[in-house]
């Protein structure tokens, strides 16, 4: 058998490439000026609001859409040294405020997301607003349809407040995007920053989303998760993040209706719409609208089972164990039942299928997108050409050399369903009705600017770890579940003694989605909600 290619070989640094104007005349730059906002040194009360009391208050007539959106367009025009989003939806979106007014003042019914701002992220389809990618090839991308999911939102009256900014062509985890421009040396002008710490990075691939929730100029919004895109940031940018099923791909398992050309694409099998928004409350608010579901109420927790497997707790950075130590003595008092049981051999089984699926399946289903949505370019080549990010630049050298393909029917056939039936099995046997652990190993590293995502060091048991991979480090514990397409939720959990955000992750058996969202509801309840960041520089 080959020996598969490491993940340094895959996203090693190829050298800094200018993007400086590539964007500059055709409105794919970064939403306002790069100088610094002033700080925040108190919560605004409005902006305070989560989603679900957004739509409340202007349900009620408490709250007017127009001054809600009037608001949170004045915050993301005041934090845009952020650089969290590639459009800003301003004319549209007061227009659409106004008209939620109007129909609550002729007694209209409004939908159950009426008046309500979120953000997209970029390589979703958007009908009426480009879909770049994050990337130069797309930078004229536009889409004929809102994606499914999205679309259901639209009808219940949300409205899109603007494209949210991403790692490029969303492989990455650091948002570090080296396409809205370089300085003379080719370093990062303008990387996604996190709200807690602008030297930090906010995760990615759903940077953008993730800090206009945490900065407070969202209450909501959508990314999509290959690894862990939506949980990742979440958890860095102290946000709740949502990854639903997806089972074996499309039409089996799966609970959202989108396919691979309704958004830029990586895995036809992993890729799915995720919400995202400041409570597990919210989440289920957007997940209930997309399904067509009911929003669940949270489940009590006394007596509820749940599963610590020591496979996602050990090697955690010192001050991240501190907050996840702390978070369980507070579900244990609040009455939940630990069960110490690993799943053996998960994190291997799991090397034995990731890369594997999310660097062949490109392969195919770039050009699939790129063809059904009349995209300007049509080839991986292509895309390859003009990427500017020099992480992603070797991605893609792995995807156009197909370098899984030989292997790619085994994984699929043998190895992946055995990554299912290893959690599928754990549920069952230890009776648990999920599994809990740190969504991130470690808090937010800081941005590299020159290479986009290389390399970090954190402390374990009071020993510096040198020189780890930053993508593998940051998705080791939101990767496997992603494989074996089960749900999985990121819930803000505390902060570091340094300020930084915590996330912890629970995953539930296939299916169990609602389920999952009702625990979640139940465990913020005992965890509190997290301080607002206060310096959006």
């Amino acid at each position: 058998m080959n020996h598969s290619p490491s993940r340094r070989q895959f996203f090693k640094s190829t050298g800094a490439v200018s993007a400086a104007t590539i964007f500059g005349t055709v409105g794919l730059t970064a939403c306002g000026s790069s100088s610094s906002p002033s700080r925040l040194d108190t919560e605004d009360p409005l902006l305070a609001l989560s989603a679900s009391q957004v739509v409340a208050n202007i349900k009620n007539g408490s709250l007017k859409a127009e001054t809600y959106m009037t608001a949170v367009i004045a915050r993301a025009k005041a934090a845009s040294g952020l650089n969290a989003m590639i459009f800003l939806n301003e004319t549209a979106a007061l227009a659409a405020a106004k008209a939620v007014d109007a129909a609550k003042a002729n007694g209209t019914p409004l939908g159950a997301l009426a008046g309500l701002p979120i953000v997209v992220k970029d390589n979703i389809n958007t009908k009426d607003m480009k879909t770049t990618g994050g990337t130069p090839s797309l930078r004229h991308n536009q889409p004929t349809a809102n994606a499914p999911s999205l679309q259901k939102l639209i009808d219940a009256g949300a409205i899109i407040l603007g494209k949210s900014n991403l790692h490029e062509w969303a492989f990455g985890i650091t948002s570090t995007n080296f396409t809205l421009g370089t300085d003379q040396s080719g370093v990062a002008a303008r990387p996604c920053k996190n709200p807690y710490d602008s030297t930090r990075i906010p995760g990615g691939s759903s940077g953008g989303t993730a800090v206009a929730i945490a900065a407070r100029f969202a209450p909501a919004g959508l990314g999509t998760d290959t690894g862990g895109s939506t949980r990742v940031p979440a958890s860095f940018c102290g946000v709740a993040g949502f990854r639903p099923s997806v089972g074996n791909g499309a039409g089996n398992g799966r609970r959202y209706p989108d396919t691979a050309t309704d958004a830029v694409p990586i895995s036809t099998t992993r890729d799915t719409l995720g919400p995202m928004a400041r409570t597990v409350a919210d989440l289920a608010l957007l997940d209930a609208v997309i399904t067509g579901g009911s929003v669940p109420t949270a489940k009590s927790l006394k007596g509820l089972k749940i599963g610590i497997p020591s496979s996602f707790w050990t090697g955690l950075d010192d001050s991240v164990k501190v907050v996840a130590d702390t978070c369980k003595d507070k579900l244990a008092a609040a009455g939940v039942v630990f069960v110490d049981a690993d799943l053996v051999g998960v994190m291997a089984k799991n090397d034995e299928v990731s890369f594997q699926i999310a660097l062949h399946e490109p392969v195919s289903a770039i050009p699939a997108y790129l063809t059904a949505n009349n995209s300007p370019v049509r080839t991986v080549q292509q895309v390859n050409d003009q990427l500017a990010s020099p992480d992603v630049i070797g991605a893609f050298g792995a995807i156009l050399g197909d370098v899984f393909g030989a292997a790619y029917a085994d994984v699929m056939a043998i190895k992946r369903p055995a990554l299912q039936n290893l959690y599928a099995n754990y549920f069952a046997s230890q009776g648990v009705e999920c599994v809990m652990f740190p969504t991130t190993i470690l808090a937010a590293p800081k941005i590299d600017a020159v290479k986009g995502s290389d390399k970090l060091s954190y402390i374990v048991d009071k020993v510096e770890q040198k020189d780890k991979d930053t993508f593998g480090t940051c998705i080791r514990n939101t990767d496997p579940c992603t494989n074996a397409g089960i749900p999985s939720v990121s819930i803000p959990a505390g902060l570091t003694s340094a300020g930084l955000p915590v996330g912890m992750q629970i995953d539930g058996p296939l299916g169990t989605d609602l389920n999952l969202l009702a625990i979640g509801m139940g465990i913020e309840t005992v965890w509190g909600a997290l301080p607002a960041p206060t310096n959006l520089t």
